[in-house]
């Protein structure tokens, strides 16, 4: 018998073909190979270079005055599960003017925007921060909480629409919350390469969290799960970092141990001032010393630049009536390690 036909031949071919697991998934050589250039980020703060948003549009329609609550001062439609801080419909051509401003500044810092379109029965569809959750390699893909009554708009629907995008564009998807789990990006916070928070609410559950969990400690990332207070939705709404070791902070939406803990760290937790209110946390970090912030923060702005932290200002106070700003609009894809 010769050697192809005996039993022994395929193990003595393989046998010279070794598959290696090193280097890993994340490495950016490989990424570049196989996935066609280094996908996701390092933390939150690095240089911006790819961006994922919804320019507000048609979806927003639903939303009609008739369907003012006055007990809340806003629109909103329980059964559909929508709300616009506001005794009006949106002023849909002044969102889309903020959001276009938002666009042009990302160009102007050299940032790759990509658009994602959605169905008209996801209302809230702008905010793309809670579909996904970024790392190195790629996107957890999340699963929105909102569901609407039987099946109306609510925001479950949206993942999908997010995971066919960033798979036309060659992004690794390295997990879908499934189950029962639910999970916003909102409630995620990179606190550096190692060491990441997330925030568990009534949007957020331990399921998803358990799940995220799996993804990170094949990173060697500590995740930190912080409960939330009340009906609070996301940490990004308590904590959001703005530089290498520097968080900005409400301290009145988070537990004392997680502050410990940012402390223990060594980031450096930046009090946001209480005359702008909780919109001031809702920024965007360009760059490790840049951030872009909504006008409405001037105060915690100007607290910033006097530490030497460059902020850029920009109107987004229609957008932000729908319940979100610019941190909650914008989902980063790429960003650098620096």
């Amino acid at each position: 018998m010769s050697l192809k036909q005996s039993p022994q031949y395929y193990h003595r071919v393989l046998e010279q073909i070794q598959p290696k697991a090193r280097p890993v998934f994340e490495d950016e050589q490989m990424q570049e190979r196989v996935w066609g250039r280094r996908w996701g980020v390092y933390n939150d703060v690095g240089t911006l270079k790819m961006v994922l948003l919804h320019r507000p549009g048609d979806e927003l329609k639903v939303m009609s005055r008739d369907k003012y609550d006055p007990s809340i001062e806003a629109l909103i439609d329980v059964e559909e599960q929508w709300y616009f801080r506001s005794d009006r419909e949106p002023d849909l051509a002044k969102m889309q003017e903020e959001h276009d401003t938002l666009v042009s500044i990302y160009k102007e810092h050299g940032v790759d925007v990509q658009f994602v379109d959605c169905s008209p029965r996801n209302p809230n569809a702008m905010f793309l921060r809670d579909d996904g959750i970024v790392v190195k390699g790629g996107m957890i893909i999340c699963r929105m909480g909102p569901v609407g009554v039987p099946y109306g708009t609510g925001r479950r629907g949206e993942e999908a629409y997010v995971t066919r995008k960033v798979a036309s564009l060659g992004m690794p998807i390295l997990h879908t919350i499934h189950g029962a789990g639910l999970m916003e990006g909102g409630s995620f916070c990179l606190i550096d390469e190692h060491h990441a928070a997330v925030g568990t609410s009534y949007r957020g559950n331990a399921e998803a969290v358990d799940q995220i969990r799996n993804v990170l400690k094949h990173q060697d990332i500590e995740l930190i799960e912080v409960p939330l207070t009340g009906y609070s939705l996301h940490i990004d709404g308590a904590c959001v970092m703005i530089s290498h070791k520097r968080a900005l902070v409400d301290v009145t939406r988070l537990p004392w141990w997680f502050l410990s803990r940012l402390e223990e760290l060594d980031v450096q937790l930046v009090h946001l001032d209480p005359r702008d209110g909780p919109s001031a946390l809702n920024c965007m970090a360009l760059s490790p010393k840049k951030t872009l912030m909504n006008t409405q923060a001037k105060w915690t702005a100007d607290k910033l630049d006097k530490m030497g932290h460059e902020v850029t200002l920009i109107e987004f106070d229609e957008c932000h009536k729908h319940g979100g700003s610019i941190h909650c609009a914008s989902l980063p894809l790429i960003r650098e390690r620096d």
